[in-house]
């Protein structure tokens, strides 16, 4: 089974063009998901998730993910596996 890197972002903006630009770096699927949080009732209060399986070359997207924390830290997002 291949593992996920997701980067979680607050604004959808921002997810979608770092979604487009990891694609163009060779990031796949680099795809874009809303994800509300756990135990929240307010539509506002959500998420993006741009979802990375392979990296550049077809390497896990896993072996990139220090530089993958460093973009999502500065959009005010995090990094998980």
């Amino acid at each position: 089974m291949t593992d996920s890197v997701l980067l979680v972002l607050p604004d959808r903006d921002d997810a979608e063009r770092i979604a487009a630009q990891l694609h163009r770096a060779g990031y796949a699927p680099a795809l874009v998901h809303r994800d509300m949080l756990t135990g929240e009732d307010d539509a506002e209060d959500v998420d993006w998730v741009v979802e990375l399986v392979t990296g550049p070359g077809g390497a896990p997207a896993a072996d990139t993910v220090a530089a993958l924390r460093e973009l999502a830290d500065e959009h005010d997002g995090f990094v998980t596996s």
